[in-house]
């Protein structure tokens, strides 16, 4: 077969066509949507900066990566958004040690109840942490794209709590799925009731409980401390949380752009924990004005809390947190307070 040369011009137009045309699936098909649901209700500060970073995801890739979120627990629990990320029907979330704790147990060394007294000794203890803590994570198929908090885990109660046997006479909330800490609030005296984070309202329209341990922050986005209107003036624990990512879903993002994505999250992490940080206070402020009592605790009796807690250590050692990260947050705890506080950065 042979072309003359007026051919031979609209042959190379045909071939360019087909050239075009095959090559358009392919750029399609590197197009990718993250699905990521969080607890945060809608148009909360948190769910605000999520969808930043969502915009600038889509500015970083040229289009390429983009995020749908489901806030306020539209698609479950913590436990539940998990277990979808692992069924595929999402991709990812953003949690708190809840949610981290379904992933790995290792995170709940973060949050163990009257070990850390302040922001400083949890930057310290979270800095030497988060590397292993996201090695754990990725073995099993989660990646870390930023860490953030919710705040300082305080009581919130209808009648008011000072000491640990006047929380003992109520009927508190405990997440519903995790045995471990229902075994060991269980253990230390306490009456629990296990409900979904999403059941903790009408739990206390009905009775069904009349106490609730969350951060000022999540009793205010939530209005549940309308209901439970007594805080104990006293950090339980820190509420720490972060976005985990499907791996297989972050195998779907081009190479040449995962580190500007992890940036964009890392950077809205940042944001999300100073915004906390700035809003606890303002939280309680609120609050207060439509009539929260905010209930003192002396010094002498948080020690009582601090003896209670500490009483349970042995039995969370294992079942709630991993014995090495357990015995390493609290060897770092001690570092910190041995150099007066230095070195958290």
């Amino acid at each position: 077969m042979s072309f003359n040369i007026i051919e031979l011009p609209a042959l190379r137009r045909w071939m360019a066509v087909v050239v075009l045309l095959a090559a358009l699936p392919a750029a399609r098909a590197q197009h990718v949507t993250i699905k990521l649901a969080t607890l945060a209700p809608e148009g909360s500060s948190w769910h605000l900066i999520l969808k930043e970073m969502g915009e600038e995801w889509k500015k970083v890739s040229n289009g390429t990566v983009t995020l749908k979120i489901y806030p306020g627990g539209v698609v479950g629990d913590e436990t539940g958004m998990i277990s979808k990320i692992r069924l595929g029907t999402i991709h990812a979330a953003a949690v708190t040690t809840m949610g981290l704790s379904e992933v790995d147990r290792g995170a709940q060394a973060l949050c163990i109840p009257m070990l850390y007294r302040s922001d400083a000794e949890l930057d310290y203890v979270r800095s030497k942490l988060v590397p292993k803590l996201e090695a754990r994570m990725a073995e099993k198929g989660f990646i870390v794209l930023n860490w953030g908090e919710a705040g300082w885990v305080h009581f919130f109660t209808k009648t008011p709590v000072v000491r640990p046997d006047d929380l003992k006479k109520l009927k508190m909330f405990s997440w519903a799925g995790d045995d471990t800490t229902l075994d060991l609030w269980k253990n230390a005296g306490f009456t629990v009731v296990q409900l979904a984070s999403t059941d903790i309202m009408p739990g206390l329209q009905t009775g069904m409980i009349n106490a609730f341990a969350t951060t000022p922050v999540a009793a205010l986005s939530f209005q549940w401390y309308s209901l439970a209107p007594n805080m104990t003036d006293m950090r339980w624990a820190p509420l720490v949380g972060a976005t985990v990512l499907d791996k297989r879903a972050w195998d779907r993002i081009p190479a040449n752009m995962q580190g500007a994505i992890k940036a964009a999250a890392r950077k809205a992490g940042e944001k999300i924990q100073a915004d906390v940080r700035k809003g606890e206070g303002e939280a309680v402020k609120a609050m207060k004005e439509h009539k929260l009592n905010v209930v003192s605790v002396p010094a002498n009796v948080e020690a009582e809390w601090r003896s209670t807690a500490e009483s349970v250590y042995p039995k969370l050692v294992g079942p709630f947190v991993p014995a090495d990260m357990f015995d390493e947050a609290k060897k770092l705890v001690e570092e910190f307070r041995a150099r007066g506080g230095a070195g958290a950065n």
